[in-house]
C-alpha cells in the first residue's frame, strides 16, 4: 500500500515538474497581439500612424494591426498631393505587416476608390464601423487615440 502511494507523489511531482515547465516556456514568449485601430480624424492621422509605428517597435514587431479608416480621415490617404512624410510612414508600416481597410461607404460619399489611396488599402465592404465590430468579434483589442 506504500509502495502504490510514493509512486503516485512521484508521478505528481513528475507532473507538476513538466507543467511549470510549460508554463514558463509559455511566459518567454507573449501571445501575439491583435489590435484594431479606429481612424475618422483628419487631424489624427500622424499621431495615429505614430502610435502605431510605437505600437511595432514595443512588442517587437510581435502584433497584427488592422488600421480602419473612414470619415474626414480617408482624404489623407489619397495618394495624390499626399505628403511624402505620411506617404513614407505609411508604406513603411505597411511593410512591417499593417493592414489598411478603408470604408466602403467613405469611399462613395466621397467619390474615391481603391486606385485613388495609397497601395496597401482594401476595402471595408460593409463599412468601417462593422468591420470594427466584426474584428472586436474576432479578439482584436479596439483602439480610438
Amino acid at each position: 500500500m506504500r509502495r502504490r502511494d510514493m509512486f503516485r507523489a512521484v508521478l505528481a511531482g513528475t507532473g507538476a515538474f513538466f507543467g511549470l515547465r510549460v508554463v514558463q516556456a509559455a511566459a518567454a514568449e507573449p501571445a501575439r497581439q491583435k489590435v484594431a485601430y479606429h481612424l475618422s480624424d483628419l487631424d489624427k492621422v500622424n499621431f495615429v500612424l505614430g502610435n502605431i509605428k510605437n505600437h511595432y517597435d514595443g512588442t517587437g514587431g510581435n502584433v497584427e494591426i488592422v488600421l480602419v479608416v473612414h470619415g474626414p480621415a480617408l482624404a489623407a490617404f489619397k495618394s495624390k498631393g499626399i505628403s511624402a512624410a505620411v506617404s513614407g510612414r505609411f508604406a513603411g508600416l505597411v511593410r512591417q505587416g499593417l493592414e489598411p481597410r478603408a470604408c466602403a461607404n467613405t469611399m462613395q460619399g466621397m467619390d474615391i476608390s481603391l486606385a485613388d489611396l495609397l497601395a496597401g488599402f482594401h476595402a471595408a465592404d460593409k463599412g468601417g464601423v462593422v468591420k470594427l465590430a466584426e474584428l472586436q468579434g474576432q479578439g482584436y483589442a479596439y483602439l480610438r487615440p
